[in-house]
């Protein structure tokens, strides 16, 4: 199969729906002739039934990133799917309802969104290093973290630490051939969006601001930002935030 990742073996986080950047970056990466090897938390059958919706079905192994032995564990269990990866998504993300509450939130909200949200790239990353002998591409998923978004509070905070493990990430796997980069996106109307309160409130600016529009319902062009990063069409590129947002990032007030 032709297509800028054949022959290339991709670890996917994050699909819970078909309305998520993950499933979607894991559907454009066997469009691009991958082979896909997708993690689930929690509901696990739920994920098998989607991935079941891919053009290929695709295994499903459980991971927690807040669970060392699942961590411990995960090269082995893929290894029992494909003999090693070439790249790994980092679509991973969640806070409390406290931590939508900037002034009012506590530190047990905080450190769990800055926990799955921030410093499980890192663990994941770390994880999959075993799989990853020749080098690879690591790509994760952020918002914006320039801004103080209205309602979007401590995870903003999060998404803040994400980037900066990135570039930490980047700077300590060079060595190893490993290139780890992020996509910033628009807003999706997700599963996961509906868990941020004022959701609509902070997707409207996309409404009126993006110069080339954006659509709320449409995560394929995060998907194609995310496989691009995967290929080796971006060689020398590291520590990159790459948006695909419609343009919204660098309009002035």
């Amino acid at each position: 199969m032709s297509g800028i990742l054949a022959g290339k073996r991709i670890l996917v986080t994050g699909v819970i729906t078909e309305s998520s950047i993950a499933f979607h970056t894991a559907r454009v990466a066997q469009e691009e002739g991958a082979e896909v090897v997708l993690t689930g938390f929690g509901r696990v059958s739920l994920v098998e039934r989607i991935a079941k919706r891919l053009p290929k079905p695709a295994p499903v192994i459980e991971l927690d990133v807040t669970n060392q032995e699942h961590l411990d564990g995960l090269a082995d269990k893929v290894r029992e799917h494909v003999d090693d990866l070439d790249g790994v998504v980092h679509s991973i993300a969640f806070g409390p309802e406290g931590a939508f509450t900037f002034l009012e939130a506590d530190w047990a909200d905080v450190s769990t969104a800055v926990q799955v949200s921030a410093y499980s790239l890192k663990s994941l990353t770390t994880a999959c290093l075993p799989l990853m002998p020749r080098g690879g591409s690591v790509v994760g998923l952020t918002f914006d973290a320039q801004y103080a978004w209205p309602k979007y509070d401590w995870m903003g905070v999060a998404k803040a630490a994400l980037e900066s493990t990135n570039r930490y990430l980047a700077r300590d796997l060079g060595g190893r051939n490993v290139r780890c980069n992020l996509v910033s996106a628009g807003p999706i109307r997700s599963m996961a969006a509906k868990s941020i309160p004022g959701f609509e409130e902070l997707a409207d600016v996309w409404n009126h601001r993006a110069p080339i529009g954006w659509e709320l319902t449409d995560p394929e062009p995060a998907g194609r930002g995310m496989v691009a990063l995967l290929s080796d069409f971006f060689p020398k590129t590291t520590g990159e935030v790459v948006h695909v947002d419609g343009g919204v990032h660098m309009m002035g007030a």
